[in-house]
């Protein structure tokens, strides 16, 4: 077992960890799960653009890597809910964290975005 994580190196467990953490959905389902426990449905409902089978997908992976909890209650229909676990919470506040940043920092950034697409066209 690794006892050190190297996210550079491809070979490093991190990396796949950090991928599943930081990826378009997993991200966006850790950063809704900061709100509080939630079933499949609600996820599927407030991470907008997700499929069922990408989402199912991807609290499986968080699942695994100890990001989140799956509990599944016994009644009939199934009922399963999901949550962060303390090491889920403490990504997930650094991504909201990011998620934050980028949100205050939007004009700017879609203004760089405009000054690289004029440049571009210029170029062709």
């Amino acid at each position: 077992m690794a006892t050190e994580g190297d996210v550079y190196d491809r070979n490093c467990p991190s990396r796949v960890i950090a991928n599943h953490a930081t990826g378009q959905w997993g991200s966006l389902v850790m950063g809704k799960l900061l709100d509080g426990t939630k079933r499949f449905s609600e996820l599927r409902r407030e991470v907008a653009g997700v499929s069922e089978k990408m989402l199912a997908q991807t609290l499986q992976a968080l699942e695994r890597d100890g990001l989140v909890h799956r509990e599944v209650h016994p009644v009939i229909p199934p009922h399963v809910d999901y949550s962060l676990t303390p090491l889920g919470t403490q990504a997930a506040e650094r991504i909201r964290g990011l998620f934050t940043w980028i949100e205050d920092n939007l004009p700017h950034l879609l203004a760089a975005q405009d000054a690289y697409d004029a440049r571009r066209a210029e170029n062709v």
